[in-house]
C-alpha cells in the first residue's frame, strides 16, 4: 500500500539533511564543539476560518519535531512501525506433510523408465505441498511511546505550511448532506479531488455521514490520529479545539504520562 501512495510531506523541508545545505567550500575546524541534538519547536501561525469560509482569526501551531538530521529517521520509523503492526499475520499453507492424501506410492520404485516418486503430494507435482511457505506469524514490533508522539508532532510540523483551521461546525449540518459538505469545503479553498485530512475532537453523527462518500478525505479523532493519513493527505484541517489538543499533547510543555493515544489503539 504504501509502494502505490505518494507521501506529499516527505518534500517538506523539515526532512531534508542539513548536509545537503552544506558548502562544500566551507572548512570546519576540528576543534569546533558538536552542537547536541535537541528537539527543537516549530511555532507556525495558522489562519482561522469561519463556516462559510472567511478569516476570522489566527491560531498558532507550537509543536516538538525533531532535528533536520533525524526527522526523516524518525517519521520513517513511525510509520514502518503503525504499518507493520497493522499486518494481521495469518496467511499459512501445507507442508508435504500436512497435504491431504499421498500414502500410498504411486508406482514401483523400478522398471517404469520414470523417475522415483514416493507420494504424489511432493512440492514437486501439482496438489503438493509448498516449501517454505508462510505460516502465522507475529509481525508486530515496538517503539518508544516518545519516539512515536516525536514522530507524529514532527509530522504535524512539517505539515503546518498546508495546514488551516476551521471554526466549529459539527451543528452546522442539520442532515447528512454530502453535496452540503462538498460546498463548505469549496468555500475553505479545498479540492475535494485533492487528499485532505480533518482532525476533529468530536465528529457528529451528520458530520460523518456527509463526508464519509468523499474517498479523498479522512475524517480523524486523537483516538484514530495516524502518522499514515497525516502524511498521505495534500491539506490538513484542524478545529480549534483540535489545535489545543495538539498543542497540549504534542507540544514542548507535555510532560504527563501516556493515555490511551489513537497511534496505540489502531485496528
Amino acid at each position: 500500500m504504501a509502494s502505490s501512495t505518494s507521501l506529499s510531506f516527505f518534500s517538506s523541508s523539515i526532512f531534508l539533511s542539513s548536509s545537503h545545505n552544506r558548502n562544500p567550500k566551507t572548512s570546519i575546524s576540528l576543534t569546533q564543539p558538536k552542537l547536541p541534538l535537541i528537539i527543537s519547536s516549530q511555532l507556525a501561525t495558522l489562519p482561522v476560518l469561519s463556516f462559510t469560509g472567511e478569516k476570522i482569526g489566527e491560531t498558532f501551531l507550537d509543536l516538538k519535531s525533531a532535528p533536520p538530521d533525524t526527522a526523516r529517521a524518525v517519521v520513517h520509523r513511525g510509520l514502518i512501525t503503525d504499518m507493520q503492526n497493522k499486518r494481521r499475520g495469518t496467511a499459512s499453507t501445507l507442508t508435504r506433510a500436512e497435504v491431504r492424501g499421498g500414502g500410498r506410492k504411486p508406482y514401483p520404485q523400478k522398471k517404469t523408465g520414470r523417475a522415483r516418486r514416493g507420494s504424489m503430494r511432493s512440492p514437486l507435482r501439482p496438489g503438493g505441498g509448498v516449501i517454505f511457505g508462510p505460516k502465522p506469524r507475529d509481525w508486530s514490533i515496538k517503539i518508544n511511546r516518545k519516539e512515536k508522539r516525536l514522530a507524529i508532532s514532527t509530522a504535524l510540523a512539517s505539515a503546518a505550511e498546508n495546514t488551516i483551521v476551521v471554526e466549529e461546525f459539527n451543528g452546522k449540518f442539520e442532515r447528512p448532506k454530502t453535496k452540503e459538505f462538498i460546498e463548505a469545503m469549496k468555500r475553505w479553498g479545498l479540492d475535494p479531488k485533492v487528499k485532505s485530512t480533518f482532525l476533529m475532537m468530536e465528529v457528529s453523527e451528520n458530520v460523518e455521514k456527509s463526508s464519509r462518500n468523499i474517498g479523498t478525505l479522512k475524517m480523524l479523532t486523537p483516538r484514530t490520529l495516524n502518522l499514515f493519513d497525516i502524511l498521505d493527505a495534500e491539506t490538513l484541517v484542524l478545529t480549534p479545539s483540535a489545535v489545543d489538543f495538539l498543542n497540549g499533547r504534542y507540544g514542548v510543555e507535555y510532560e504527563g504520562e501516556d493515555e490511551d493515544e489513537g497511534e496505540e489503539n489502531e485496528g
